[in-house]
């Protein structure tokens, strides 16, 4: 518990109970979890939308009030944010997916004396993109009235392209582990494989999936391949991956104890900006797994190539990764990850980050010194 005086948090997201086609569930599940577990008051606002609530992997948790709107009805919408009024924080986090441009509009008008209102990107290359192409977009308009903008990832480059939007501070907050969630355990038979994949099937992903999952499938036919996500059903697959579908959260960490060898492929946005560790990283590293990465600019500051992760310019230099990977070095490579990631990437050292943003600063000034 901290001696800090609790934040009464009011938190407008896409889900905190369900992953199914939302990605930032896990995301969203680590850092409010630590937050409450240092004596914060945590509502989470969702949309039953994208049937979301029809695949709940989660029941109400104990540490957040869950509070659930229609995702077809605006006045609804404005309910939960007149119900949001004079909590200390108040969070609208990007790409909740249904009103969200009214949303934006709506928390500002709760900013008050005491009552600090933040928008939280979770995907901002593809925010700063959308408002750099359109100069009527209405968030661009907005970004100078938020108290604070803080970011999924993304380092300078995402932290220099809000500041010059006008953003009074950004800070990342970066992924993390969560170890009550993500942790290791027996290997499953039907995880078995050589290298598991898991992801969505999205716009500005599936030529990396191709380039580095299919590529070394290829390359490799006498190995075992394993995809995970929703969207790849109708997609022609080389003979040796197997495709699971939607794999739900609870059977992550079987999902990354059971191959070889897992793989993590950023986004192609994600990649440009780097500093965007995808919450895969941090569930395969908590999970002991070894971890193949495509390349982004800043992996060593999460975890150390050649030793805590394997990392591929391509599907070739991930064929000649597996291929080369015997299991002690798979278990060595996994092990530590583990080690580094309990001492300096949970989510409770991101919380403890968020706190000391709020402790005892001006909302403005104070947080424009730590961006």
């Amino acid at each position: 518990m901290t001696t800090t005086q609790p934040l009464d948090i009011a938190f407008f997201g896409s889900s905190l109970v369900s992953a199914y086609w939302n990605g930032a569930a896990t995301y969203y599940r680590g850092m409010l979890r630590a937050l409450a577990a240092r004596g914060h008051r945590v509502r989470f606002y969702e949309p039953d939308a994208y049937g979301r609530q029809q695949h709940r992997d989660m029941a109400d948790p104990p540490w957040a009030r869950v509070v659930v709107y229609a995702g077809d009805d605006e006045a609804a919408a404005l309910r939960c944010v007149d119900d949001a009024r004079g909590a200390d924080l108040i969070v609208k986090a990007s790409g909740v997916g249904v009103f969200d441009a009214l949303l934006e509009a709506a928390v500002l008008d709760l900013r008050a004396p005491g009552s600090h209102v933040v928008f939280w990107d979770v995907d901002a290359p593809a925010t700063l993109a959308r408002m750099q192409a359109d100069a009527d977009d209405s968030l661009r308009a907005q970004v100078p009235d938020f108290d604070l903008v803080l970011t999924y990832g993304g380092g300078e480059p995402v932290v220099s392209a809000y500041l010059a939007l006008g953003a009074r501070g950004c800070v990342p907050i970066y992924n993390a582990l969560d170890p009550e969630t993500h942790f290791p355990v027996a290997p499953d038979a039907r995880f078995d494989a050589d290298l598991g994949f898991l992801g969505n099937r999205l716009p500005d992903r599936e030529a990396r999936v191709e380039a580095f999952f299919l590529d070394a499938a290829e390359r490799l036919p006498g190995r075992r391949f394993l995809l995970g996500g929703s969207g790849w059903q109708d997609r022609a697959l080389p003979a040796n991956v197997r495709h699971l579908g939607h794999v739900y959260t609870a059977d992550h960490n079987a999902f990354n104890c059971s191959p070889r060898a897992v793989l993590n492929i950023s986004r192609e946005s994600m990649a440009r900006c780097g500093f965007s560790p995808a919450t895969r990283v941090f569930e395969a590293a908590g999970a002991a797994a070894c971890l193949i990465t495509d390349a982004w600019p800043g992996i060593a500051h999460f975890l150390e190539p050649g030793t805590e992760v394997l990392v591929a310019e391509d599907g070739a230099a991930v064929a000649a990764h597996l291929d080369a990977l015997d299991p002690d070095r798979a278990r060595a490579i996994g092990q530590a990850a583990l080690r580094r990631v309990l001492a300096q990437h949970t989510y409770a050292h991101r919380a403890a980050q968020v706190e000391a943003l709020f402790e005892g600063r001006d909302a403005v000034s104070g947080l424009q010194e730590v961006a």
